[in-house]
């Protein structure tokens, strides 16, 4: 998120991210309708860094799940690592990506 993004979302209560693959200011679930409304924000001690807390509708994850944050480093087995297909899957799919995106 740049300033332009946070600016947006505070404005709009509606999370706004700048892509660095797209090289342009979008706004979360444009293309999908799988929007994030911001619920609050948090500030940390220093700044520079901040949490939102969203309410999140449909799935916030372009590979279907509800979260990006959908697989687990076993700390046990750290191998694992080295191919991150191995990684545990510990988030449900919340949707089809061909339905939403089309063929990829």
């Amino acid at each position: 998120m740049n300033e332009e993004a946070f600016k947006k979302t505070l404005e709009t209560k509606k999370a706004h991210y700048w892509s660095t693959s797209r090289n342009k200011l979008w706004l979360k679930g444009e293309s999908s309708g799988h929007i994030q409304y911001v619920e609050e924000v948090l500030v940390d001690c220093d700044e520079d860094a901040i949490l939102m807390k969203v309410k999140q509708e449909g799935g916030a994850c372009h590979t279907g799940y509800y979260s990006c944050f959908y697989r687990k480093i076993d700390l046990d087995d750290l191998e694992k690592l080295e191919n991150t297909q191995k990684l545990e899957k510990v988030g449900k799919k919340v949707f089809d990506v061909e339905e939403i995106y089309g063929e990829r």
